[in-house]
């Protein structure tokens, strides 16, 4: 049955005498001829009943039928319940909207015209009088409307009604409908739908809203509420947002890494948080989601260093951000190896740092300890950087470096005037003896003058470095103190002009004469030391030569490839075995070589001289 546009009020009558009945009608009598008219002059259409009364209803009829239906068991008719339809007129037919059959005492005894249809202009009340009851119909409102949606379980409609008319509705409340569907769709297992709804319906109540949380986490549906909780200028309590994380943290890692992305921090206790993820990662110390989580969770709580060390430690892309965003240059100084494991190219790197060089001179440095080669087509780049943050490794950069541009090294290290640097370059350049000047000139350090000397074992710069210093006694005297090693020392006695005074002159010549003597022992052990070692060798060597050599039937002439040994040992034979343990029938050897009664192997002799000039003869 469709629903009904208006509602029946039923009013009970006395038994009325005709002039009663009159007298009534004349009270609620209304002129609707004209109206009835004005709808007939633009409408025609055939009705199946008897009409006893017609009313206007903005551009709607409301029409009272007088309805006689034949019997299916009899022949003969009989009268039913009066009805009233509201109907729409057309052009050439109509369209019923309504339809109310209308209970009255004794229907079945009345007549078409017992009926009467009355109408209070003005009110949209509507009369229907019959011989024994009054009944009143009434237009519809919103609320009523709502009613029957309701009814119908109709719940998305009645709270799309109620919103639409919620400033004419009187007996309904927008709110407790939306609660009402709520329930309903828990009831029905929809708790996505549900906990959706909650939004639109709970508005900033907070009551309601916990209420709600809590009746989630009673049915185990706390995960389908999560999302949809308020979050902007109306908050829950933390504690609301906590048992929620919480639940996530005991069943979905990557839940709780959404949550966590997706809700300000405010929300919640970070620090509580932040001990249940460690607890957990207690348990799974390499989850890689619990540890980016973490690094998230200590960067909103401005924990940077703590963010850093977890980015780092998992490769995270983001790392580089956080520390742009973050300005943690400073932070990363110590942490610069972890930077080298990141599966980047060093091009990527160098360009991440390129705004930092100081930063960028670290990563490389590192990076060339690690492996001289992987980075060679920055040393040129590494020069200027060495110069400007890290001299004391620039010079062992330049040694171990092979791809380093000299020439460009060399202009850096003079604009700077790092003169030992300098002299690297020159002496690697081979210009020894520029670089052998600056040491003299510029350093005036004869010790590492002579150290110089000494590294290039040149006598040119002997000879420089005496011709250098002849004039300078103090440079005679480290002369005198060290070269003895290296080059006579009377050369540079025979250069000293007479009367030149000489700083600890004859601590010099007695050092002199001390080196001289340590050598002449030195040779003198070294000879005695060859000479028991000669003779302990020798001694060895005619042991092993004096042993003797097991000869069976195995083994075979070298020369002729026969048995060595005789199938008849009683004859007589001749066998020569040498001490490289090549076997020969005597006869088989080729005749002695220029020292009488020495032989030699000749398989050995074709490939050095004397392996097997050792001779072993067995005769019987």
């Amino acid at each position: 049955m469709p629903y009904s546009a208006v509602k029946l009020y039923y009013i009970k009558l006395k038994l009325l005498s005709d002039s009663e009945q009159s007298c009534f009608s004349r009270l609620l009598k209304r002129k609707y001829c004209k109206d009835v008219f004005l709808f007939l002059s633009v409408s025609a259409f055939e009705t199946e009943f008897f009409i006893s009364g017609l009313a206007p209803l903005a551009d709607q009829l409301v029409t009272l039928f007088f309805v006689k239906e034949n019997s299916d068991q009899m022949d003969e008719e009989f009268r039913a319940r009066p009805r009233l339809d509201i109907i729409q007129p057309l052009p050439e037919s109509c369209e019923e909207i309504s339809s109310d059959a209308l209970t009255v005492r004794y229907f079945q005894d009345n007549e078409c015209r017992d009926y009467r249809l009355e109408h209070a202009e003005g009110e949209s009340l509507f009369y229907i009088i019959s011989p024994k009851d009054i009944v009143v119909a009434k237009e519809r409102d919103q609320d009523d409307h709502i009613d029957w949606l309701l009814e119908k379980k109709k719940y998305e409609e009645a709270l799309m009604a109620a919103e639409i008319s919620f400033k004419n509705i009187k007996r309904h409340d927008v709110q407790k409908i939306g609660m009402a569907y709520i329930n309903h769709l828990v009831e029905k297992g929809d708790y996505d739908s549900a906990a959706r709804k909650c939004q639109k319906v709970l508005g900033k109540n907070m009551e309601l809203w916990e209420n709600e949380v809590y009746r989630f986490k009673t049915i185990g549906q706390l995960k389908a509420i999560s999302q949809y909780l308020p979050r902007g200028d109306l908050r829950l309590r933390p504690a609301i947002y906590e048992m929620i994380l919480h639940e996530f943290l005991k069943t979905d890692y990557e839940g709780f890494a959404t949550l966590i992305r997706e809700w300000p921090g405010e929300l919640y206790n970070n620090m509580a948080i932040v001990q249940a993820v460690n607890d957990h990662l207690k348990r799974d110390p390499t989850n890689s989601t619990l540890l980016t989580t973490l690094a998230e969770l200590y960067t909103y709580d401005q924990r940077y260093d703590r963010a850093l060390e977890i980015y780092l430690r998992l490769r995270h892309k983001d790392v580089y951000q956080l520390i742009h965003k973050h300005n943690l240059f400073s932070s990363i100084e110590d942490k610069i190896v972890l930077l080298m494991d990141f599966d980047k190219e060093v091009k990527i790197m160098v360009e991440e740092l390129a705004d930092r060089p100081e930063l960028l001179h670290v990563y490389l440095h590192k990076l060339f300890k690690r492996d001289h080669h992987k980075g060679q087509k920055y040393h040129e780049r590494q020069i200027g950087l060495y110069a400007e943050y890290d001299r004391p490794n620039l010079l062992p950069f330049l040694r171990d470096s092979t791809h380093c541009p000299l020439e460009k090294a060399l202009e850096i290290c003079q604009q700077r005037n790092f003169v030992e640097e300098t002299v690297f370059l020159l002496s690697r350049m081979g210009n020894c003896r520029r670089a052998l000047q600056m040491i003299m000139e510029e350093l005036e350090d004869v010790d590492k003058a002579i150290e110089f000397a000494k590294e290039q074992d040149d006598a040119e710069l002997w000879e420089d470095l005496i011709s250098y210093s002849i004039d300078k006694p103090p440079f005679i005297t480290g002369l005198l103190n060290n070269i003895g090693t290296h080059v006579d020392p009377i050369l540079l006695i025979h250069r000293i002009k007479e009367g030149m005074e000489i700083p600890n002159l004859r601590d010099s010549l007695v050092k002199i004469l001390q080196d001289y003597n340590l050598q002449i022992l030195l040779r003198e052990g070294c000879k005695k030391i060859l000479v028991a070692d000669s003779l302990s060798l020798l001694q060895k060597m005619h042991r092993t030569q004096m042993r003797g050599v097991r000869v069976d039937e195995e083994n075979i002439c070298e020369s002729c490839h026969a048995t060595i040994l005789p199938s008849d040992m009683a004859k007589p034979f001749s066998v020569v075995v040498f001490h490289c343990r090549h076997m020969f029938h005597k006869e088989c050897l080729p005749s002695s070589g220029t020292i009488p009664g020495v032989q030699f192997c000749n398989i050995c002799s074709a490939k050095r001289r004397g392996p097997g000039s050792g001779i072993l003869e067995m005769k019987k």
